[in-house]
């Protein structure tokens, strides 16, 4: 392999709300590219409407590309713990449905090991006070959501729902992995 040649990851993660997860991965360091779309469920090219009406099985994830030199996914998952509550089956906060749920879609055994590792090392550290009830499966298809949903902390700060849930979330985020931020 040449020296210029860079090896990029994904990771695809789903920790309630999408717009959430997106907003905070895209601050920081190694993530190249993050997209918000849906994952885990039965029907092929679902529509935001129906994963919502929870007709599809799937659930809102983000699909993160990174540089595994400047991020590992460890540390990918350190942050997931962080943003959102991993004890709540099918709901994050007022986002009640299986669309919410939390869970890891592995790409590769070594991603499945890892993240069954993370969660026990949370879980003997007593972080949570409730059991972790992320779902570790494989990830068995992913479909991007609709264009409106990209970017969508960055192109509507200013709604409600992005300065009542999104932005404490980025704060939360930015607080406690300051030496990671993107320059």
């Amino acid at each position: 392999m040449n020296e210029s040649t860079t090896i990029r990851e994904t990771a695809t993660l789903g920790g309630g709300c999408f717009w959430c997860l997106e907003a905070v991965y895209q601050q920081l360091r190694g993530v190249e590219r993050v997209v918000s779309g849906y994952a885990g469920g039965h029907a092929p090219n679902p529509s935001y409407r129906d994963v919502c009406n929870g007709i599809t099985g799937h659930a809102e994830v983000v699909q993160i590309d990174y540089d595994p030199q400047q991020v590992s996914f460890y540390q990918i998952l350190q942050v997931f713990f962080t943003i959102h509550d991993p004890t709540t089956l099918n709901r994050q906060g007022a986002d009640v449905g299986t669309q919410y749920r939390s869970a890891i879609f592995y790409h590769t055994d070594e991603q499945k090991q890892i993240a069954q590792e993370t969660i026990q090392e949370i879980t003997a550290a007593g972080l949570w006070s409730s059991p972790i009830v992320t779902e570790v499966v494989a990830l068995n298809g992913f479909y991007k959501a609709e264009g409106y949903h990209q970017n969508y902390f960055d192109q509507n700060g200013g709604q409600p729902y992005c300065r009542v849930v999104i932005a404490p979330k980025v704060a939360k985020f930015r607080q406690k992995f300051l030496e990671q931020l993107k320059g």
